[in-house]
């Protein structure tokens, strides 16, 4: 009797692990495109019964995407009220690029605004500041690290005596960049009166997941009218007249014109997002009027339905170039599809210039750079490392006269796992200011033989660092 009863067990443990596995198969051949990732996910649910099929319900689906369709309305037309121009196409061989960008972001090209490049905290940080005391009507600040320093605490003064003399603020921190289990600035905004929130913050187990999707993005909007974006945390480590021990160098811009409209947009989605309330209203969207000749568009990117919109525009601005392609970023990790466009375009004549720093504040992904870069020095790109101090800027032009700012980094995080904002400007001017600063970084160049020079613990090393892609 009891091997009856033992055998049925099993029999029926079987039957669930079967059914387990086939659901986690059919789920992942309707929801997964990466192959690879489909034939991991598939073979875990068949190969570790239950294990599997719990790992995959706990890692493998994005909850996120059904919940940003559920919060999030559909994008309206002309919400800044911002009259519509006329239709003014390109004719360069930058039109195919103009286009796709719209289809891609669904966001038009605004002409009519002024932009400023900020260097460093330095430059950056007192005209933020003074932007915060002079608010009228509202505040918006999206940031990924915020700290409470003595930077930090600059700006969290501010912001509560902004909302003391009657401006409407609100304020939105990543969950894990600004610190998961503490977080001191979110706590000195709360103590002091300020509407914060933490993005995909929870400490609830089913919600771990959301630990590797982050908000990557540095927006501040001042009154709907005046905007700051780029790759500038908020910490002291990026003001480098001060001689922090781990200085940061970044770059950062100024906006104002019809653009800032874009910029609140994409931060009223994401609070949207996080807390449920709609931002709107002329306090958030006044009319605007032009006040330059920069044209520009706001390139949002997450795991929702913005997913992968910043790598397809790269992808395109790279296949439009005829002349030059120069980026600088952080950490360069890539990919497949990116690797190969770059190579391609040296192949065809293209100068490919990128610079990447000496040493990142991560080794991990120092390591994955050397595995991942011998397809692109074969192909004649050319690669610099730019000693110390640490360069955060995230940059890139196309033939002197289009240019991609903001938060993204050059890695699969950004293009497919984190919430990003960039801005594509076209804009001669700023693609010859942005080509000399990026000149300046090209100390030392990669040379095929340095690689091939490397020890094979090493290279075991770098190999099995390029692995860990999606969660550098």
């Amino acid at each position: 009797m009891s091997g009856s009863l033992d055998q049925a067990a099993t029999s029926l443990i079987a039957i669930l692990h079967l059914l387990v596995a086939l659901v986690v198969t059919g789920h992942v051949l309707l929801t997964k495109r990466d192959i690879g990732a489909s034939i991991g996910w598939i073979g875990i649910a068949w190969l570790s019964p239950f294990l599997g099929g719990l790992f995959y319900l706990t890692f493998g689906i994005n909850r996120v995407v059904r919940r940003a369709r559920q919060l999030r309305p559909r994008r309206p037309g002309n919400r800044a009220g911002v009259p519509p121009g006329p239709d003014q196409r390109r004719d360069d061989h930058l039109a195919l690029l103009d286009r796709a960008a719209q289809r891609i972001t669904r966001r038009p090209a605004e002409t009519g605004n002024a932009m400023a490049v900020l260097i460093q905290g330095d430059e950056a940080y007192p005209r933020m500041l003074e932007a915060i005391g002079r608010a009228e009507t509202s505040i918006a600040l999206s940031s990924y690290i915020l700290r409470a320093d003595a930077v930090g605490d600059r700006f969290i003064a501010a912001l509560i005596a902004a909302v003391a003399r009657g401006v409407t603020v609100r304020v939105l921190i990543d969950g894990v960049g600004s610190g998961y289990f503490n977080s001191p600035a979110f706590r000195a905004l709360r103590r002091g009166g300020v509407p914060v929130a933490r993005f995909l913050h929870s400490l609830l187990p089913w919600r771990m997941p959301f630990l590797n999707l982050r908000l990557h993005k540095k927006i501040l909007c001042i009154d709907g009218r005046l905007g700051f974006t780029g790759g500038l945390n908020i910490g002291a480590e990026n003001l480098l007249a001060e001689a922090p021990r781990h200085p940061v160098r970044d770059t950062h811009f100024r906006w104002e014109g019809p653009l800032v409209a874009q910029l609140t947009e994409a931060f009223a989605e994401d609070w949207l997002f996080t807390t449920g309330e709609d931002l709107d209203g002329p306090a958030w969207f006044p009319a605007l009027s032009p006040v330059g000749a920069v044209t520009a568009r706001v390139v949002t990117s997450g795991p929702d339905q913005d997913i992968e919109k910043i790598e397809m525009l790269v992808l395109q601005a790279i296949s439009c170039a005829r002349h030059s392609v120069a980026l600088m970023t952080p950490y360069f990790l890539p990919g497949d599809r990116l690797v190969s466009a770059l190579a391609l375009a040296a192949m065809r004549g293209i100068g490919i210039d990128i610079i990447i720093p000496e040493r990142s504040n991560h080794p991990i992904v120092d390591w994955a750079v050397y595995a991942e870069i011998a397809p692109l020095l074969a192909a004649g790109c050319r690669i610099w490392r730019n000693p110390p101090p640490f360069e955060h800027s995230k940059l890139m032009t196309i033939d002197g006269a289009w240019c991609l700012i903001g938060s993204s980094n050059w890695d699969t995080r950004s293009f497919r796992l984190n919430f990003e904002l960039d801005v594509e400007v076209y804009d001669p001017s700023l693609a010859a200011r942005l080509d000399q600063l990026m000149a300046e970084k090209r100390r030392h160049r990669f040379g095929g033989t340095e690689l091939a020079r490397r020890l094979l613990p090493m290279r075991l090393r770098d190999a099995g660092a390029r692995l860990l892609l999606p969660y550098l």
